[in-house]
């Protein structure tokens, strides 16, 4: 009898521990799910709402554009949009012929997410000064995932409601490295402190581009950062 009591006792026991065992497993593999559904998201769905976004702010832009070409015609000269204001589109002829990413000022994840975002106090389109610009590599629309395949001589162009912007590469997609704390290159005229360092000719009263994005696919530490200069600009009227 005493024997009976203790291997059912014994049985109990392993019953739970096997069913603690497999609620702990349960809960590993929900969790691992839950992981691969967050990567998935970032990677594939946010991709997929920022394409749809920038398709529709472009739009927008291209409208207002031709409806501000008309004579006579007195119309606002940007788009409001979720999180901001867009006011130009960017092409960039290597990227493919159907490459047009909004333009929004502002640099948060927000912004970032509906486009390329305009450093504040920067250069307007155009101006003497330093255009600089920011965009994801990976995630949310990724419109410089391909930076690193830029090369001087690439041409990036942006289009406003005033005039068609044509900017000419001085430094490749991959030339420069810098860390998030280097400020230098979005100033008026970017000195890089390291002597040999790639940089902008150092003359004042030049119409410079920044483009800025992140260095690693998975990593937001470090930047690439590529300059330019305005070779053309085309009145729209």
């Amino acid at each position: 009898m005493l024997a009976s009591l203790v291997g059912d006792t014994a049985g109990v026991g392993e019953r739970r521990r096997r069913g603690a065992g497999f609620w702990v497993g349960i809960g590993l593999v929900l969790a691992g799910l839950a992981v691969l559904g967050y990567v998935g998201w970032q990677l594939w769905g946010t991709n997929w709402v920022s394409q749809r976004k920038h398709e529709q702010t472009v739009g927008d832009l291209q409208r207002l554009f031709e409806r501000d070409e008309q004579p006579g015609a007195q119309t606002a000269q940007t788009v409001r949009t979720e999180h901001g204001t867009a006011s130009a589109i960017v092409r960039i002829p290597e990227f493919g012929d159907d490459y047009a990413v909004p333009l929004l000022e502002g640099i948060g994840d927000p912004v970032l997410a509906e486009g390329f975002g305009h450093f504040p106090d920067s250069a307007a389109p155009g101006e003497t000064g330093n255009f600089a610009l920011a965009g994801h590599r990976v995630t949310h629309g990724e419109p410089l995932r391909r930076m690193p395949e830029l090369e001087p001589g690439d041409e990036v162009v942006v289009e406003t409601a005033e005039a068609t912007y044509t900017y000419v590469l001085t430094s490749g997609g991959d030339d420069l490295r810098v860390t998030f704390r280097d400020g230098w290159v979005v100033e008026p005229l970017p000195r890089n402190p390291q002597q040999g360092g790639v940089q902008p000719k150092q003359e004042k009263g030049q119409r410079l581009l920044t483009l800025t994005t992140c260095a690693e696919l998975f990593h937001t530490d470090d930047r690439l950062v590529a300059f330019g200069v305005l070779e053309s600009v085309s009145r729209r009227r």
